[in-house]
């Protein structure tokens, strides 16, 4: 079985005969001068030498719409700022499963040449730096909980308790719907779609000053590292299109708009347990939730966010295929062009 595992490849086939793409401009020369993991030290949570409350706000309530609903508003100020702390431990949580279930594995596989396609060496060592990033970005965010748990005497949910992240939900069905040939390069489509994504959705908590200046820093750091890796899964795409063949493309394109929605989409479940921890009831929950996230502003707000990975599938030549056009016009994150008409991007 290990030997299995060892020699499994992210995307199946011999991948001597697929179309290589050989230019790659690495941006990992100072990478012992710039990565957080070499440079930045370890950002600790302390406690307040006064003995007040260690925070205020612990997250943008902007970005967690649940909090400002008259149904929460109704339980008190406190009880919405202790469900921000909630939305960090998620966003800590998340970032710990995302690194070591979706990226690192995938990174892996590129740096040890199991990607399924022929890659310069260079980028393949670079791979591993990513590896070397990921492991302290989850290592950081699980620690940097655990110190909050400590300072505010609020625990965070154990991970049994919490349920499987959203995410991976979403990649096992995005999996169930791909032809068993091409399965395994949902893995490395997710991992393209998330790092050149995360940077963006990272960029906004380091500017806002009412938030405590280590969870800023924290977050600052890992932008920092993930604008790099955002710059190095967009290389990734660039020679993993021109290498896959007519049906694999034609297989793996219309899944795009799903890998985007697992990584942007909010986690609804997650939401409804903390709803139903603060009192509400189930049908309260559904209500909170389905209220702060309409399903046109949930679209809105993830085809805004997703314009980067829009353009670069587009420029790869994803969006050639009229399947693969469709499911981003469906998913909404392009708008749906008359019959007749030229595209627009």
């Amino acid at each position: 079985m290990y030997q299995e595992m060892a020699r499994q490849t992210l995307l199946a086939g011999d991948a001597s005969i697929r179309q290589r793409t050989t230019a790659y401009a690495s941006r990992y020369e100072r990478w012992e001068d710039l990565s957080s993991v070499r440079r930045r030290p370890r950002r600790n949570f302390p406690a307040p030498p006064d003995g007040s409350p260690p925070a205020d706000l612990f997250f943008p309530p902007e970005l967690y719409p649940v909090v400002l609903h008259p149904l929460v508003a109704a339980k008190g100020e406190t009880v919405g700022k202790a469900l921000l702390l909630c939305r960090l431990y998620d966003y800590l949580d998340f970032t710990v499963d995302l690194e070591n279930h979706a990226v690192i594995p995938v990174a892996q596989k590129i740096s040890r040449g199991r990607s399924g396609l022929i890659l310069p060496e260079q980028m393949m060592a670079d791979a591993y730096k990513i590896v070397t990033d990921e492991a302290w970005h989850g290592q950081f965010s699980y620690d940097f909980a655990r110190q909050i748990a400590a300072t505010t005497l609020i625990p965070r949910a154990a991970a049994r308790d919490t349920g499987v992240p959203a995410f991976m939900q979403r990649l096992d069905d995005m999996r169930d719907q791909l032809p068993i040939s091409v399965r395994g390069l949902e893995a490395l489509l997710f991992a393209i779609v998330s790092e050149t994504l995360i940077s963006g959705i990272l960029s906004d908590i380091p500017r806002d000053d009412r938030l405590p200046d280590s969870v800023r820093e924290l977050v600052r750091d890992h932008a920092a590292d993930e604008g790099r890796h955002h710059i190095y899964f967009r290389s990734v795409l660039e020679h993993l299109w021109p290498a896959l063949t007519p049906e694999e493309r034609r297989a793996i394109g219309p899944q795009v708009p799903a890998a985007v929605y697992a990584f942007l989409e909010p986690d609804y479940a997650q939401t409804f347990r903390h709803l139903l921890g603060i009192g509400l009831t189930e049908a309260q929950a559904d209500q909170v939730i389905a209220e702060s996230w309409p399903r046109e502003t949930v679209r809105r707000g993830i085809a805004e966010a997703a314009a980067p990975v829009v353009r670069y599938f587009t420029n790869a030549g994803a969006l050639d295929d009229a399947r693969t056009l469709d499911s981003f016009e469906r998913a909404g994150l392009i708008a749906r062009q008359p019959i007749g008409a030229g595209a627009t991007w």
